[in-house]
Formats: C-alpha cells, structure tokens, sequence
C-alpha cells in the first residue's frame, strides 16, 4: 500500500513494492538495523550516549562506518547485486558528504531500511532511498554469511 508520506521523503519509493515490516522506534536505526541490533541505538558520536562497536572511531565519516562493519565481518564490494553466501549492505552519503543511512540486503535481493526514529520497510532496490533525505548510496559491503 502506497504511503504518501514516505513517497514524499523517497520519491524513489512511488510505484514499487515497498512495504511496512516493523512500526515505528527509537530503540534502534538504520544502523543497528543493517547490522541486526534491535537492541541498541548505533551513533559514533564522540561522547560516547550511543552504542558504537569499541574498535571504531567514533567520528562521523566513511571510514568509522567501515571500521564498526568489519567488526562484523563486512569488507568493500563493487556491486549491490545478490551474491550466494554473502550478506550486504550499503552506506549512503548525504548531501553534506557524511554518512546518512546504512540499508541491508535480505536473502531474496530486496532491501530492508529503518527510516531514523519512524519504521522498517522492505523496499526492491538499494537505490529506492536516494535523494534528498538520504542522498545517495555510495559503499557497498558484505560478509560471508555464517550458517
């Protein structure tokens, strides 16, 4: 079901098959989301109010993101398509050149967010968030998956 609030943050999102999967939280965010933390709120802020992996910097840049994600085993890739036994997700970069929102890949090749403080959608392409809100997605990773 189409939700005009959220196509008006993500135009992207108008005319594909996104939907709600969890309401809304402010125990978790995009980035505890991405790395299946439903328990903590993941800021690298330097005051250390938030949950931030021990061994990442705790700055707002690329490089931070990448150091608290490999503390789970993710390394760069290039592409943002499925691969077979891997995971992935992606970082994207705001306007203002920082990180914005991280994204993680299901096991069909769709793609689950956590919109900040609002809910969790399932929505088809990595790229479905690019925009104002979000900018655009800029790193890929993934990890072997484990099972």
């Amino acid at each position: 079901m189409a939700d005009p609030y959220l196509e008006s943050l993500f135009p992207r999102l108008r005319g594909t098959s996104y939907h709600e999967t969890s309401p809304a939280t402010t125990e978790y965010n995009c980035i505890a989301w991405a790395a299946l933390d439903t328990l903590h709120w993941w800021e690298p802020d330097p005051f250390g109010l938030y949950f931030w992996p021990s061994e990442a910097p705790r700055r707002n840049d690329l490089d931070a993101y990448l150091a608290a994600f490999a503390t789970l085993g993710y390394e760069r890739c290039e592409s943002v398509d499925l691969e077979v036994g891997f995971e992935k997700v992606v970082i994207y970069k705001g306007r203002d050149g920082f990180p914005s929102h991280v994204a993680r890949q299901l096991h069909d090749g769709s793609w689950t967010s956590k919109l900040g403080r609002d809910v969790d959608i399932l929505h088809i392409n990595a790229d479905d968030l690019e925009g104002v809100e979000y900018g655009a997605r800029f790193c890929v990773l993934r990890r072997r998956v484990t099972s």
